[in-house]
């Protein structure tokens, strides 16, 4: 028997292969942002930030089932990983609310790592998603939330989805209307660097800041039914990145001319994405940068959702 089911913003398929043994299915979507502006630096080490972010048709896939502990096993070997954030999620949750039950998950990766498009964050949210149902736990959107907020800053974003604006940290997420139906190509550079978020973000430095104003714009333009004009598209990382991820030059210049326009950072990178006007152009320039390049890339919409079933 299959159903699907919905609690709050939140929706997901159930597969029943018999009454003693439910399996969830869970589709995890990656995140590029339309903005992001840092405002200062906060006492805690953090940064204050706005931004507005968007889900796109990229997916990993996360199946879980009952089990008398928690494990984990992916496609990628090398992430299973108690550092794994879907595993901390699982753990989490049941140390929060003091459930002794288990969960076996598969985790399928689609979403390049380490690449500033939000999958880790995005398989907790989706880990948390499912534990509620298979764990018969009740949990409100809020109770989730106040979990997803201790995983990491964008985690709270993924129980929701769809277009959305966030600030302080990223754990104050405030739905928006979603945005017309765009096509992305998103570049992911074969650059790997430890600690990428945290060596982003300190090299700014006041010159940096922004009030708020671009975010909000946008914000005001998404409430009243309107498009994403380009000149509102902006990544405080757009003017780092080549700094933080010694190559990317070479990715950026030939990602436009091919044809990008506009290009921009997904969160701190080192991915890089553009809008296409039609998806003909989006298909040429994704075709060109895997083919004559060799580079992963992807041809993408944009989504009004945020996890989703299989």
């Amino acid at each position: 028997m299959n159903g699907v089911a919905f609690i709050g913003h939140f929706q997901y398929t159930i597969h029943m292969s018999r009454k003693a043994d439910t399996t969830i299915t869970l589709q995890a979507p990656a995140k590029i942002n339309l903005t992001l502006e840092a405002l200062a630096r906060r006492e805690d080490g953090y940064h204050e930030i706005i931004s507005i972010i968007q889900t796109v048709n990229l997916f990993d896939t996360l199946t879980l089932a009952p089990s008398k502990d928690i494990s984990l096993k992916c496609n990628l070997i090398e992430l299973e990983s108690p550092d794994n954030l879907a595993l901390k999620a699982a753990h989490l949750l049941g140390k929060r609310i003091g459930c002794k039950k288990g969960v076996r998950i598969y985790l399928n990766k689609s979403i390049p790592l380490s690449s500033g498009l939000g999958g880790g964050s995005s398989n907790a949210a989706a880990i948390l998603i499912g534990l509620n149902l298979l764990w018969d736990l009740n949990l409100t959107d809020l109770d989730l939330s106040r979990v997803a907020e201790q995983l990491g800053s964008d985690v709270p974003f993924f129980l929701t989805g769809g277009t959305a604006m966030i600030s302080g940290r990223g754990e104050k997420v405030r739905k928006l209307s979603n945005s017309v139906l765009k096509w992305v190509v998103i570049l992911t550079p074969s650059i790997k660097i430890d600690g990428k978020t945290k060596i982003s973000y300190a090299k700014l430095n006041s010159s940096h800041f922004t009030s708020g104003s671009l975010t909000r714009k946008l914000e005001a333009r998404l409430r009243g039914g309107g498009d994403l004009p380009p000149q509102l598209l902006f990544n405080v990382f757009d003017s780092t990145a080549r700094e933080s991820f010694p190559g990317l030059s070479k990715y950026w210049d030939i990602f436009s001319n091919l044809g990008a326009r506009e290009i921009h950072v997904a969160g701190s990178g080192p991915s890089l994405y553009a809008f296409v006007p039609r998806k003909e152009l989006g298909t040429a320039i994704q075709l060109l940068l895997e083919h004559t390049y060799g580079w992963e890339s992807h041809l993408v919409s944009t989504s009004d959702s945020g996890i989703l079933a299989t």
